[in-house]
């Protein structure tokens, strides 16, 4: 296992679109979240009675201990950034001929998809870790504004680092099953961005909101808006939100589960050509 980590590692290293897009993703998480903050703060600087009710009423949303919540939120809409690498990784495979050397080099198919597996976990692990440095960024910032318990949602962090690897795991897929990069992406993207949120919205009306069940909506679901969204809207169904949390972990982990086992079974059969 540590020769497949190593290997994977002196691959990823050295691939410079990599690290421009990891740093397109680290501008963007802190962006989108300062851009939300000054929103929530020309509402709740303004002198008249809204603003104060308001911000008496929902408190800071980029304060611990919610900023755990509220940031992970806002970060995940970037997610299609880091999933252009993982499709990268596997289209690069097939593009160069890479796979077939591993396997002429000895490595089983089995470890062929395990080591892309590693490459999804380093990628997870290096946005979880861009999360978590925004989210300490935001929390320290607003600190007067917190209730002194840092720490009482951080729980969150695990939250996101799997509804990370859940949606890239699905971007590996497609970049696995198409092979090649632009069209793998243009799907991804097509149904990241459009195709589902659609068919969410049509199902929420038209058929008792079975949308909760598609791919990205499942892991979407483990992260519900945070609170100065959600209870606007209607506390009742906030915090139903809230209490669906177990319930989407554990379908993430099952479907995440289901699409690494097919990855292992389809290249256990393919071709290596």
């Amino acid at each position: 296992m540590m020769k497949l980590i190593k290997t994977e590692w002196l691959k990823i290293k050295g691939y410079n679109s990599f690290w421009w897009i990891m740093g397109l993703t680290a501008l963007s998480y802190p962006g989108i979240n300062y851009m939300f903050y000054f929103v929530y703060k020309d509402i709740t600087d303004q002198k008249n009675a809204s603003g104060q009710l308001f911000k008496m009423a929902l408190g800071n949303p980029f304060a611990f201990p919610e900023a755990w919540h509220s940031v992970a939120y806002f970060s995940s809409f970037f997610v299609f950034i880091p999933a252009v690498v993982v499709i990268m990784f596997i289209s690069n495979e097939y593009t160069f001929r890479t796979h077939r050397q591993n396997i002429i080099d000895g490595w089983g198919r089995g470890q062929f998809i395990t080591s892309k597996l590693i490459d999804v976990l380093i990628v997870t692990l290096l946005i979880t870790l861009l999360y978590v440095a925004a989210c300490l960024v935001s929390g320290f910032v607003t600190i007067k504004d917190g209730d002194g318990n840092n720490w009482g949602q951080a729980w969150y962090t695990g939250v996101f680092a799997l509804q990370t690897f859940a949606q890239l795991s699905i971007a590996f897929l497609i970049g696995f099953l198409v092979r090649k990069a632009f069209i793998a992406l243009g799907i991804f993207i097509f149904y990241f961005l459009i195709l589902e949120n659609i068919l969410v919205g049509f199902f929420y009306v038209k058929v008792n909101d079975i949308g909760r069940f598609l791919p990205i909506e499942i892991s979407d679901r483990m992260v519900p808006a945070p609170a100065f969204l959600g209870k606007i809207k209607s506390p009742e169904v906030y915090q139903e939100s809230l209490d669906r949390i177990p319930m989407h972990v554990g379908m993430t982990i099952v479907l995440t589960t289901i699409i690494w086992l097919i990855c292992y079974r389809i290249n256990s059969k393919r071709d290596l050509k």
